[in-house]
């Protein structure tokens, strides 16, 4: 009955605390509000914080965020993105940290194996599907794709009638 339905309510609730220790830490840094929804909180930056924001995610007790979940390529059409999911043992939410704002042209962002050493996988499939340049990954190849292949096939100007016509 009526107790459960509060419990759920209470565990959805987003992690007020949270908020205010990154509005603290890096607030000046945001390039968009920060936004809470359900288990989510998100922050939006720009690819020259992300080292040092990161960084401080990772290593900082008060945030402890040990594990890189995913992280992802997007592209706007205007623009490109990388979306971080991070877990910490001190939040019940879930961090999404997005890397905005990089050119189309010559989409570059540091690389986190450094932190995580499982971001070498999901960074390569973001290079091989959009071809985001993630500086300092030793490995930085394709992934899916064949090592000639010219084109990003996640990108929005991927065209498929030219590529089947090659």
């Amino acid at each position: 009955g009526n107790s459960s339905a509060s419990h759920d309510r209470e565990r959805l609730k987003t992690d007020t605390q949270l908020k205010r220790r990154l509005q603290t830490a890096f607030g000046e840094r945001f390039s968009a509000p920060l936004r809470q929804r359900g288990d989510t909180t998100e922050i939006w930056i720009g690819a020259q914080d992300v080292t040092e924001v990161m960084r401080t995610l990772h290593d900082d007790e008060q945030f402890e965020f040990e594990l890189l979940a995913d992280l992802a390529g997007v592209d706007t059409g205007s623009e490109m993105w990388v979306v971080y999911h991070l877990w910490s043992p001190r939040t019940p939410d879930w961090l999404c940290v997005i890397a905005a704002g990089l050119s189309r042209d010559d989409p570059r962002v540091p690389s986190m194996t450094f932190i995580w050493k499982g971001a070498e996988w999901a960074e390569r499939e973001a290079y091989d599907m959009f071809g985001i340049i993630f500086e300092g990954n030793r490995d930085l190849r394709r992934i899916y794709m064949p090592p000639d292949y010219a084109s990003f096939p996640l990108r929005k100007d991927f065209l498929l009638a030219d590529d089947v016509a090659r």
